[in-house]
């Protein structure tokens, strides 16, 4: 896992140009909780924004022919005087957590000890993962929680093949990042 280090160039993908983020506008329940996230591999960037555009064509916020989809960059300008909590691998604490911010009262207390962190990286559950992470809420390996069901879920998961997400939570996060440009994505 990477480690958040000043100067380091992050991805954001989404339907549009990204260029001053706003948390108020950040979807609440993600893998760490409400935040702008951002990874270090543009590839992952660029495939998150192709998936960010079809849904927000389905959702009506741009056009249905729209064939266009956004990469950000952005520099970490420094770290200084941010809280950050790194999940060094995809194990058993990263799973929780991401089920927390999933599922309400689920993990309350692995939410809670998150929210006093400016930056949370570690492995990001994408829509790939999806199905296995939506089949251990639902006991399929097990009850969740459980030693099994946990240990099910991280194999089938590939945590080697997983990239990599920082989700900055706070405005004291958000401040310390420098837009530098956006690239198009085509969709089609």
């Amino acid at each position: 896992m990477k480690t958040l280090e000043a100067g380091m160039i992050l991805y954001h993908g989404s339907y549009c140009v990204v260029e001053n983020p706003e948390l108020e506008k950040c979807a609440r329940f993600k893998d760490f909780g409400q935040g702008f996230y951002l990874t270090t591999s543009k590839e992952q960037a660029q495939s998150f924004a192709k998936i960010s555009a079809s849904k927000a064509q389905g959702r009506g916020l741009i056009p249905a022919q729209e064939c266009l989809a956004y990469v950000s960059s952005f520099k970490v300008a420094d770290i200084a005087g941010l809280d950050i909590f790194a999940f060094e691998t995809a194990n058993v604490d990263w799973l929780h957590c991401i089920v927390a911010h999933r599922r309400n009262k689920t993990f309350e207390d692995i939410r809670n000890q998150m929210t006093s962190y400016d930056v949370v990286s570690g492995k990001i559950a994408n829509d790939d993962t999806n199905a296995t992470i939506l089949a251990y809420m639902g006991n399929v390996y097990g009850p969740m929680g459980s030693e099994q069901a946990d240990n099910i879920c991280i194999s089938l998961l590939l945590p080697e093949r997983l990239q990599d997400q920082f989700c900055f939570r706070s405005e004291k996060a958000l401040s310390k990042l420098q837009f530098i440009k956006s690239e198009t994505v085509v969709l089609r």
